[in-house]
C-alpha cells in the first residue's frame, strides 16, 4: 500500500513554529513514528510552501497511490484550485489539520477543500496522520 503525505506552506517549520499550537516535534522526526507503526505501508513524504507545487503532486499520485493524507495549510481556506485537484483525482485523499480550525480565528473556520475530501480531521495534533492511515489502510482491507 502506498499513501502519499502533502504539508503545504510553514508545516516545514514544525518543531518550530508556535510549539504552543504545533507542539515540539518536526515532521521528519514524527514521520520515522509512523513509518514505524505502520510497518504495511510504503510512505511518501512532500511538503511544498508553493500552491501549484501541490497541485502539481497531487496530479502526479493522485491516479497510482492508494491514499494521500492532506494538510494544505492555509491554502485550506483559500484555494479553489487545490478544490478542484483534489475533485479530478481518483485517490482517496484525506484532509488532516494538527490545530482544531474550529477553535482558531474565523478566517480558518471555512474548508474549500473538504467536500472532495473522504473526510477531515482537525484538533489531534499531529496524531491525526495517524488517525487518516488508519482509515486509509481500514479501506484497503
Amino acid at each position: 500500500m502506498k499513501i502519499q503525505i502533502i504539508n503545504g506552506p510553514n508545516l516545514n517549520l514544525l518543531g518550530k513554529r508556535e510549539p504552543s499550537i504545533y507542539g515540539s516535534q518536526s515532521f521528519e522526526d514524527f514521520l520515522e513514528d509512523l513509518k514505524k507503526r505502520f510497518p504495511a505501508v510504503t510512505l511518501y513524504y512532500y511538503q511544498s510552501n508553493v500552491e501549484g507545487e501541490i497541485i502539481n503532486k497531487l496530479h502526479e499520485v493522485g491516479f497510482s497511490f492508494d491514499g494521500i493524507i492532506l494538510n494544505a495549510g492555509a491554502y485550506t481556506h483559500t484555494s479553489v484550485a487545490i478544490h478542484d485537484a483534489v475533485g479530478g483525482i481518483k485517490t482517496p485523499v484525506v484532509e488532516v489539520h494538527i490545530s482544531n480550525i474550529h477553535a482558531r480565528e474565523e478566517f480558518r473556520h471555512t474548508s474549500l477543500i473538504t467536500a472532495k475530501c473522504a473526510g477531515m480531521l482537525t484538533g489531534f495534533g499531529m496524531e491525526g496522520y495517524a488517525m487518516a492511515l488508519s482509515f486509509l489502510t481500514s479501506k484497503a482491507n
